[in-house]
């Protein structure tokens, strides 16, 4: 009985580690500080276009840059293969929904939320974010940036409790546990590289400083 019990408080160990990092830290669109940058985690494209709840995480920051409470949206996705951009489609999405292009950063490299967090810090120089992503995913998000060292506010977009949104929080279980132990080890993303300037001029040409 007592090995069960352990079994029990390690198995739900990552997801209380998270819950109490970034519980203080969700906020909705017009609640959460002003940050200058946004950052957006892909979520798949159909027929080379956003699903509806990569749409719904795109309509959120379009929804930020318009109420003035970021002014760069860094599109973070995955890129690893010719027929399958969803950085671009991303940026597509948001120039239809009224963000300039020139304020709108792409990172082809963020293969899952780690790789995603430490290349915002490490190749875009981002210290400080609002994340957008869904309620279900949002905490992840959170307490990974913050090991990664991108203090940052959390959006969690609202969706029905349909079997998508369900097999999403199913999955946040298993990958709490992933996510820990990032947050421990700190790993290098996939793919890192150099340091890219992309966020630092969109803030300049739009006028924008660190905050």
């Amino acid at each position: 009985m007592q090995a069960v019990m352990l079994g029990c408080v390690l198995a739900l160990a990552p997801s209380t580690w998270m819950h109490a990092v970034a519980d203080s830290r969700i906020r909705t669109v017009a609640e959460v500080p002003a940050r200058d940058v946004a950052v957006v985690f892909g979520a798949g494209l159909w027929s080379g276009r956003p699903t509806p709840y990569l749409a719904h995480r795109l309509d959120a920051a379009a929804e930020l840059y318009r109420a003035g409470k970021v002014k760069v949206v860094l599109v973070t996705g995955d890129n690893s293969r010719e027929e399958y951009d969803e950085p671009d489609a991303m940026r597509t999405y948001l120039v239809g929904r009224g963000v300039p292009d020139d304020r709108i950063v792409s990172d082809y490299a963020g293969f899952d939320t780690w790789d995603s967090c430490v290349r915002a810090k490490k190749i875009f120089g981002v210290d400080r974010a609002v994340l957008v992503t869904q309620g279900f995913h949002v905490r992840r998000a959170v307490a990974l940036c913050g090991a990664a060292g991108v203090e940052s506010y959390g959006v969690g977009v609202a969706e029905p409790h349909d079997a998508t949104w369900y097999y999403g929080g199913i999955r946040e279980v298993f990958a709490s546990g992933k996510a820990a132990a990032e947050a421990l080890v700190r790993p290098d993303p996939m793919f890192l590289g150099p340091a890219e300037t992309g966020v630092a001029e969109a803030l300049a040409a739009g006028g924008g400083g660190a905050r």
